[in-house]
């Protein structure tokens, strides 16, 4: 009896300790941020002003601005976790290539902006990414939001509060924290978690258009909870399954062109 007390104590003191450092260096296990902020120009884009973004909370964060031809809505794109806006150039310049404008954001703490990733801070960057827009003049019907992986939770909260022309969801989550439970289900996750970006408990306050894209196979962000949220959203909505590809086909120009069938079908031409 005495040696199972002593385990189950010794177990008890372990796990604690296993708690107090997952919770304490959470951040450094969700946030993957890199830190390369070259030129516009040495990717081989033009047209891209390099936007010096001032966030309330007085981080610097960087925007990569290009303007749309007539008529063409602006993209905003809120990026996923791995990299930065660097590395989505050829995406930048696909939306070009197709007469949209684009604003692509880098969170804080990725690429050349200042600070440190938290669900507080990116929803932060976001709205000031948006009120950036607005403050050029650019109206909300002209405004689609593009949210990739993580930057899914802030796009949701954004279109939920802020008019838009049209969203669209690659990859989503139903909220972050659902996904470390099932990574983790010896975790009380819903206690320890400061990020867990919710996105089911905004979404149906979306009432622009909305597409959601996702891979069959994707094991980063399984398909179900893409799906989940999806079930959540008011109508107008579209789900569109990747068939059988994973994480990586957010990266593919198949996926872009399906987006921009999309924003063209639903803002016009």
């Amino acid at each position: 009896m005495a040696f199972i007390k002593l385990t189950l104590v010794t177990f008890g003191l372990f796990y604690a300790v296993a708690l107090s450092g997952i919770y304490a260096f959470q951040r450094d296990l969700q946030y993957f941020p890199t830190h390369r902020d070259p030129a516009p120009e040495t990717l081989g884009l033009t047209g891209v002003e390099p936007v010096a973004l001032a966030a309330p909370d007085g981080e610097t964060l960087v925007l990569w601005f290009s303007p749309p031809e007539t008529g063409r809505p602006v993209i905003l794109f809120l990026h996923g976790n791995a990299g930065e806006i660097a590395d989505r150039a050829d995406r930048l310049a696909f939306y070009q290539a197709r007469g949209y404008g684009t604003a692509f954001l880098s969170w804080r703490g990725y690429g050349g902006s200042t600070g440190s990733p938290s669900e507080t801070g990116l929803l932060t960057d976001a709205k000031a990414a948006y009120d950036y827009l607005r403050g050029l003049g650019i109206p909300p019907d002209r405004i689609v939001l593009v949210g990739e992986s993580l930057g899914t939770g802030p796009a949701v909260i954004i279109a939920a509060q802020n008019p838009v022309a049209a969203v669209i969801l690659e990859a989503p989550y139903s909220a972050a924290v659902d996904i470390a439970r099932r990574a983790y289900p010896w975790l009380p996750v819903g206690l320890l978690m400061k990020d867990q970006y919710r996105s089911r408990d905004h979404i149906a306050g979306i009432r622009a258009p909305l597409l959601i894209l996702h891979g069959a196979k994707d094991r980063v962000i399984p398909q179900g909870f893409g799906k989940r949220l999806f079930d959540l959203a008011k109508e107008p909505k579209t789900f569109l399954s990747l068939g059988p590809v994973g994480h990586d086909a957010l990266f593919s120009p198949d996926t872009w062109e399906k987006e921009a069938v999309f924003i063209d079908r639903t803002l016009g031409p």
